[in-house]
């Protein structure tokens, strides 16, 4: 959920005399040419007495005890009080001078922020955003010579119409997934845009069968960001191979999109064994030059259910173990750095995973490495543990819905990505409003990505019977806790039903992929 706003406001924090430069550079490979990190120090300082967005802005002023940080940064990292949880206001902070070099345009990355962004550049607004884990952009206009300051206002205070929502459960127990970390949490960007930029690029392999030729398909959606209308030039290469597309037009402020395709004589296919990657390179030029790059490595593989609902890969079965986790350290909450990344994946390789989940969508540093080692990737969106009644509003299914097409939109290049999940531990028996929005996001999600299975995971209780809306799903995820919790009347105290139970599963749902997402406790 993205809106934008030019409110004009005073600013004068305190701060440094001059501005960092940002570092040229980027935590991961796929993507646009022209990032830079906006590392180095940040400010942060928490406000207990918030009073909304605008006066808020204005009393950030005289807020003293500016905390220097490094971003990403998880305010209440190692608070575990009952007030972190239920989450609270912080300001951030960052003076920077724009790189050297003329640039007809800059825009602002920000890869999570949890949970409400406000963002101002230069005392001006620039825009808003809700929702963690998935990344937003911000035209970031009227960034100038020299110093140049950045406010972000984050309020990680979220409601039972979250996503994924707070509740209180009897006995007064807070419930809403995971600890609701506040802050910046993953990197944030400074972009340059000279005319052109590429929104949005899709590669998306087709293999007809395992000893078949293949055909990477290219799609690229290229912005003019001027107020007038520019030629743009696209080329890209696949594997070595160049696609071009015909010189378009592109209106003032418009979109246009770009579609070409390569073929791939006698493959090599991605797989957790041989985890072989293509190398896509675009650019867009305008007047016979380049003015932006984009980067985008994918494999070949084919992801299919056979009529007993066995997963295939390339046409084998594929058998599938590995760990769950959690983007959070002990000292550093959910504000991981690459290093803490790659040992997630060390960690992985050395049990000899070749498959992980999270319950949200993971740092694109994640999928990279998932890609590159053969891990493929269970990918849902953090909708979870939301009651019916909730679906049933519309504004609520809206934000699930927005948060499936941005992840499908951001990771549908990935080989390692073979399922898109909508949710996990939801209501037991699906009711008119979860009906409504399953059937929508899946529709949604096949329609932008239908190379993939499309499903979701839910809690195995035995006393739950078969739910007509799953066996329109391509994959489930069965929460299995036999053994550890009772569970609905005592459904789950015993180890031993968990076969039975997997047993009649299977009969409710023969051509679904059926997996184990969670066991233990």
């Amino acid at each position: 959920m993205l809106c934008a706003a030019l409110v004009a406001a005073p600013l004068a924090l305190p701060g440094p005399a001059a501005g960092e430069v940002p570092s040229a550079d980027a935590l991961y490979s796929n993507g646009p040419s022209g990032r830079y990190v906006l590392d180095g120090t940040w400010y942060r300082r928490t406000d207990p007495r918030d009073r909304g967005i605008q006066s808020g802005f204005q009393r950030a002023r005289a807020l003293a005890g500016w905390q220097a940080v490094t971003i990403p940064d998880a305010a209440n990292a190692g608070d575990v009080s009952e007030r972190s949880y239920l989450g609270g206001v912080h300001w951030y902070r960052k003076d920077f001078e724009a790189p050297a070099g003329a640039v007809t345009n800059w825009m602002l990355r920000f890869e999570s922020v949890n949970y409400r962004a406000t963002v101002w550049l230069n005392g001006r607004r620039l825009g808003r955003h809700t929702g963690g884990y998935l990344p937003f952009e911000l035209e970031a206009r009227g960034v100038r010579k020299g110093t140049n300051r950045l406010v972000v206002r984050v309020d990680s205070r979220r409601t039972e119409a979250a996503i994924p929502p707070l509740g209180v459960r009897d006995g007064g127990k807070y419930v809403g997934g995971w600890w609701n970390y506040a802050g910046i949490l993953r990197e944030v960007y400074l972009r340059r845009v000279d005319t052109f930029d590429f929104v949005n690029v899709h590669a998306r392999p087709r293999l007809d069968c395992p000893t078949c030729d293949a055909r990477i398909y290219v799609r690229a959606i290229v912005a003019n960001m001027e107020r007038v209308p520019a030629r743009a030039e696209v080329s890209a290469t696949v594997g070595g191979k160049r696609i071009r597309f015909p010189v378009t037009t592109i209106r003032a402020r418009g979109f246009n999109l770009f579609r070409g395709s390569a073929g791939i004589p006698s493959p090599r296919l991605w797989s957790p064994e041989d985890p072989h990657l293509y190398t896509v390179e675009l650019t867009v030029s305008l007047d016979g030059q380049v003015v932006q790059r984009y980067t985008q490595r994918t494999g070949i593989r084919s992801i299919e259910r056979d009529e007993n609902g066995r997963m295939l890969l390339n046409g084998r079965h594929l058998t599938l173990r590995g760990a769950s986790l959690h983007e959070e350290d002990p000292v550093r909450g959910a504000a991981l750095r690459p290093d803490d990344i790659r040992a997630n994946f060390t960690l992985l390789r050395e049990l000899g995973a070749n498959m992980t989940r999270s319950h949200y969508p993971m740092h694109p540093l994640a999928l990279e490495l998932a890609d590159r080692y053969g891990i493929v990737v269970w990918s849902e969106v953090p909708v979870y543990q939301m009651r019916d009644q909730l679906f049933r509003k519309a504004a609520v299914r809206r934000r699930a819905v927005q948060q499936v097409r941005d992840m499908v939109n951001r990771d549908r290049s990935h080989p390692s990505v073979i399922v898109w999940s909508l949710g996990n531990e939801n209501t037991s028996k699906p009711g008119v409003g979860f009906t409504r929005y399953v059937t929508t996001a899946a529709r949604l999600a096949k329609r932008l990505d239908p190379t993939r299975l499309v499903g979701l995971a839910f809690p195995g209780y035995p006393t739950v019977g078969k739910q007509s809306l799953y066996t329109k799903l391509d994959a489930l995820g069965i929460n299995d806790y036999f053994g550890w919790y009772d569970g609905p009347l005592g459904s789950i105290a015993d180890r031993a039903g968990l076969a039975p139970y997997l047993q009649r599963l299977h009969d409710d749902y023969p051509r679904q992929a059926l997996c184990v997402t969670e066991f233990g406790a």
